[in-house]
Order: structure tokens, then sequence, then C-alpha cells
């Protein structure tokens, strides 16, 4: 009971189209495999951070991409010399995880530390569009507000 057929919201709607490609993306991906694990956290009204569990990676293995609402996250392991292994639990396979973001979200940092990739995100609408408060003024509509003298006749 998973499939669902946005056809008739595409049909019905005008410019929610990447709204409705998100949610149609988001369906598709339930079957995709979940490494590398990572969580989403909010850490304040406007921030946001983004760990990645990169056990075995460096940092130059890993390539953080940020384009217009669209976060990318690379990794490919280098191959360093001719290993024997009896098991290979830890997985070095290479990896790309892309996350969707919002309008106005950017980038602030990126740390990797033991193994743990961290990437902290802010919100910053720009002054234009936030909402402000307009003053409104008392008088007759269509007057300029200006004091006119009145003279009496000679």
């Amino acid at each position: 009971m998973r499939n669902f057929n946005l056809t008739p919201l595409w049909r019905s709607t005008v410019g929610f189209d990447r709204l409705f490609d998100l949610i149609d993306d988001s369906l598709q991906l339930t079957g995709e495999n979940n490494y590398p694990p990572y969580n989403i956290e909010r850490t304040g009204e406007e921030n946001y951070r983004i760990s990645l569990a990169l056990a075995g990676f460096m940092p130059e293995e890993v390539t953080v991409t940020a384009e217009q609402n669209l976060l990318t996250v690379e990794g490919r392991k280098a191959e360093k010399g001719d290993h024997q292994y009896l098991y290979q639990g830890i997985s070095a396979r290479p990896f790309r995880r892309q996350f969707n973001l919002a309008d106005h979200v950017e980038v602030k940092r990126a740390s990797f530390e033991n193994g743990l990739l961290e990437i902290d995100l802010v919100r910053e609408v720009p002054e234009a569009m936030k909402p402000r408060r307009i003053q409104i003024k008392s008088g007759v509509a269509g007057t300029d507000n200006q004091q006119v003298e009145h003279k009496k006749a000679a």
C-alpha cells in the first residue's frame, strides 16, 4: 500500500512541482540501502546538524558538496596495499548520500572527528522575505496627512 499516484495533484496545482517531486522521490527511496548511517537533529530555532558515521574513512576520502537545495556527501576509500582479510566487517564501499535542503538553508561548517562527519546548517531568510510590521497612519484616506492652514478673509 505504498504506491501513491501523485498525477492528480500535478494536474490541479501550479508552482508546486518541486514539492511533489520531493514527495515522489522520498516514496521511491524506501528500498534504498541505508549506508552510511546518519542522524539529522535540530540544534536551535534555525540551526540543524547532519551527522554521518564514517568509520574507516579519512577526511580526504570524503567530499561534501552544497548546491542549491541539495547537499551531497560522497566517500571513496583509497586502495592501500594488498590485504588478506580473514573477516572484513568494516564497510569500505563507496557511497553517495544526498539531502534535499529547504530554501535559504546553507552549510555553515563541516568537521570530521573520531569517524563522525558533522555538517552544521542554518536557515538564513533574507530581510526582504521576513515578515515586517507596517505602521498604520491615522487620517482620511487619500490625504497626505499634511496640516492645512485656513486664513480668514480681510
